[in-house]
């Protein structure tokens, strides 16, 4: 069975966790540094501050921008649940927007009209969605007309660009995870990237306890911090993900010209934006009956995401009108894309969906969404 993901941590990794191990040093440290400052240069940010993980990297964010209790955090629906959770952690309320149609991120005309009818608005959650930049232009423009903070969700975009900035350094925070799928990983970590020298350090104070200095803590905070052991796998990863991002685009693009004809539709790619494909995500109104086929075909596939946030138990006082969300849940079916795939492989995920026959047009369009 071809996975849908297949983590490649190898030799150097393992020889940098040696160094570690043999140092002494395994919690927070200079390991811990080094990984922080090859990421704020392969984002272009001025800080980088490590996390345990994505969504402690996003609540120590909402922290430090002291969003809280009587705030509302705009967001996605379609997304996995971290996202709003981390703002429920911080004590604020997530506010729904329904996702763009075509590229299924946050749509900007959505959170405007969000923006325009409430004024307990704090920040802007977008998610950079299966590697995928959202409309970061409107968005920061959004943003600063209503002075809200702009956070960006980049957990599954690592190295991805929009108009040629690359993606983290895009709005006052960006949040990423280096969850074992993700383009690179730490084995598990999280990262938030800033211009702000203040935001970065009330960051890092949150992540470690709220400590200024020694034994002296000025607030309240978490042991969010990142393990020296964690942070040497990350920066050995950091030097291999752009040929793990080029190798994702080049499979990618190859399913993109294989499956034009094929009873799916597939990812959009808008101009002057260059995602990273952490996911390659089709769509099809036979979405159960496809993945079956693929199973036949030895071809793994997985579904992300099959229930909308607002339609989760946990968040079941919470109401939004996202019928683009709803029914994107519906019909998506992500397909292996990982950098670890042969020629051979990507030739049979191929041809597995080539020879799907839906029960119906799978290419019927989906139902016009009015505005209100």
């Amino acid at each position: 069975m071809i996975p849908i993901a297949d983590p490649d941590v190898g030799e150097a990794e393992t020889a940098a966790v040696r160094d570690v191990i043999e140092g002494g040093q395994l919690a927070d440290g200079p390991e811990v540094r080094r990984f922080e400052d090859a990421f704020a240069a392969l984002c272009g940010t001025e800080y980088a501050v490590a996390t345990t993980n994505g969504t402690t990297a996003l609540h120590a964010t909402f922290e430090a921008l002291g969003v809280g209790e009587g705030d509302a955090v705009v967001t996605t629906p379609f997304s996995f649940v971290a996202s709003a959770n981390a703002v429920r952690l911080a004590g604020a309320e997530p506010v729904f927007a329904d996702v763009d149609p075509e590229t299924l991120t946050i749509d900007p005309s959505e959170v405007a009209d969000i923006l325009a009818e409430r004024d307990d608005v704090a920040a802007v959650l977008p998610v950079h969605l299966y590697g995928l930049p959202a409309e970061m232009d409107r968005l920061r423009a959004l943003a600063d007309a209503h002075d809200v903070a702009l956070v960006e969700d980049a957990a599954q975009a690592h190295g991805a660009r929009y108009q040629g900035e690359v993606v983290g350094s895009l709005g006052d925070a960006g949040c990423f995870s280096f969850y074992p799928t993700k383009n690179a990983t730490s084995a598990e970590g999280g990262m938030v990237t800033t211009d702000d020298p203040e935001l970065a350090e009330r960051v890092r104070r949150f992540c470690d306890h709220g400590r200024t200095a020694g034994y002296e803590h000025a607030e309240v905070g978490h042991n969010f911090r990142l393990t020296s052991v964690c942070a040497a796998i990350g920066r050995v990863q950091l030097d291999r993900l752009p040929s793990f991002n080029l190798a994702r685009r080049g499979n990618a693009a190859y399913l993109n010209d294989r499956l034009a004809d094929a009873a799916v539709e597939t990812p959009a790619e808008p101009r002057g934006v260059r995602p990273v494909y952490h996911q390659y995500t089709v769509r099809t109104d036979e979405r159960d009956a496809l993945a079956a086929h693929l199973e036949q075909q030895g071809v793994g596939s997985k579904v992300y995401y099959p229930i909308p946030i607002h339609q989760q138990p946990a968040y079941a006082e919470y109401d939004a009108d996202a019928p683009v969300a709803e029914r994107a849940a519906e019909r998506v079916l992500s397909l292996p894309v990982h950098p670890g795939l042969s020629v051979a492989e990507i030739r049979q995920v191929a041809r597995a969906v080539e020879t799907f026959e839906p029960a119906v047009d799978a290419a019927t369009p989906e139902p016009e969404v009015m505005d209100p």
